[in-house]
């Protein structure tokens, strides 16, 4: 062995016993590690991998069984399963109840759970809320693990935070940091956040994946990151959505399925220490009541312009965007409790949450290019006095879902004239030879050609 392999060989030996010695206590106290909340908690979180089925146009030739056989094409090789992979929470090992983020599961056909010791099971989903961006799934309650869900109200900017995702089939991942926020909102992400903002690596794939404390207990469950350039890279700053507002959309699915989200009738916008200054309070945190809608349950409680909403339901309103949130998470009939300061003074006022004024119409009466969809006219929930046209249902396999037409769906525009009101929709509908949609599909807008 020459002079420079044996000194290579000693390096490699002595590197290897330096290792082997690192202490594992210090004046007789262990050091501090994770590992063993991790290994309690880590069984929890899954990896979730789906299955839909997807048209893709073909050359009308394949139409012909003659040209199908000639070719070897199957009247079913129009269709192909694409895989996405995410991860979820066990969040009731006794229900199989498992929350995962809309995008990862809410278009799929097929659900499959991966647990951390290999299982594969089944999952069906019991609701989804694309505004919020979460959905509710069950497992079979088999020998399963949970975790606990703590009051994020109690999380502070600098807690320790662990960030658990099971991505793309490889096996889990942690990663640990600190909140270095609270009440993220206006990324447009999603329709409703309040996001816990984290330095904690989450990288693509842990979408529905676990944030907990260092007790183990469930503060969040891990959404976005923010990758400049479109990278996709993680650079330090995550998003999770808050377990107060998880537990509440998980209530609202377990009933209903959906989340049915009422209205209270009001614009507001936030309180700024100049319109402090100007209503006479001393107040710095609340969100002001800008307009209130006639007829509205806002109006009905005795609401003005000009009131500062400080207080709902025993919780402190920070700006407009966390009141929105909080009359969003609230059901149809519920009662909203306020405190808020008019003319410098406090004020108790109670309100009741209505539902939006639905009125719909079936597309087939309006044209055989719609056939198979439901129409509905509903409030814009931004401003319940201007109204929006949405697709409500849509039958598998009629015209219209083969024009790619899906449930949720906003119509903003046929024929490149705008569109707001059914009445509308049916005037521009009638006698067309064809029908150029310009529709909004979540925070995606598109155009749909219907020949």
């Amino acid at each position: 062995m020459s002079g420079i392999l044996k000194f290579l060989f000693i390096a490699l030996l002595l590197t290897q016993n330096a290792y082997a010695a690192l202490p594992q206590q210090v004046n007789g106290e262990k050091l501090p590690s994770l590992a063993p909340m991790v290994k309690e908690t880590a069984p929890a979180v899954v990896n979730i991998s789906t299955r839909s089925r997807v048209n893709i146009q073909q050359n009308p030739l394949f139409n012909d069984p003659f040209f199908r056989h000639f070719f070897r094409q199957s009247p079913n090789s129009q269709q192909s399963q694409p895989q996405s992979l995410g991860s979820g929470v066990v969040i009731d090992a006794e229900k199989g109840l498992v929350i995962s983020n809309h995008h990862v599961v809410g278009k799929a056909g097929e659900i499959t759970v991966t647990l951390k010791d290999g299982r594969e099971l089944k999952a069906q989903l019991l609701g989804s809320d694309p505004e919020a961006d979460v959905a509710l799934l069950k497992v079979p309650a088999v020998g399963l693990t949970d975790i606990k869900l703590a009051n994020s109200d109690l999380l502070e900017v600098g807690d320790f935070v662990v960030a658990i995702g099971n991505p793309f089939g490889l096996g889990q991942t942690v990663t640990s940091g600190i909140v270095s926020a609270m009440g993220r909102s206006g990324l447009g992400i999603e329709g409703y956040e309040d996001f816990i903002q984290t330095d904690a690596s989450i990288n693509p794939g842990n979408s529905g994946g676990a944030l907990v404390n260092l007790r183990g207990e469930l503060v969040g469950m891990n959404t976005a990151i923010l990758a400049p350039g479109g990278s996709g890279g993680n650079v330090g700053i995550g998003f999770a959505i808050p377990s107060n507002m998880v537990e509440q959309i998980v209530d609202h699915l377990l009933k209903h399925g959906e989340v049915r989200r009422g209205v209270l009738g009001v614009l507001t916008q936030d309180l700024t220490p100049d319109l402090a200054q100007a209503f006479g309070i001393e107040a710095n945190k609340g969100a002001v009541i800008a307009r209130v809608f006639a007829e509205s349950a806002a109006a009905e409680a005795g609401l003005q312009a000009g009131d500062v909403v400080i207080d709902i339901n025993g919780r402190k309103v920070k700006n407009s965007a966390d009141m929105r949130n909080r009359v969003g998470l609230l059901r149809i009939g519920e009662e909203l409790d306020m405190k808020i300061l008019r003319d410098g003074k406090p004020r108790q006022i109670s309100a009741i949450i209505a539902e939006p004024k639905v009125t719909s119409i079936a597309g087939k009466k309006l044209s055989t290019k719609l056939a198979g969809a439901v129409l509905a006219q509903v409030q814009d929930p931004d401003n319940p006095e201007q109204t929006r046209v949405v697709v409500a249902e849509v039958a598998q396999g009629s015209p219209a879902w083969y024009a790619r037409l899906r449930k949720g769906d906003y119509i903003l525009s046929i024929n490149r004239k705008s569109v707001n009101s059914l009445e509308r929709l049916k005037k521009l509908t009638r006698n067309q030879p064809q029908l150029l949609l310009s529709i909004q599909r979540g925070d995606r807008a598109m155009f749909v050609l219907l020949k």
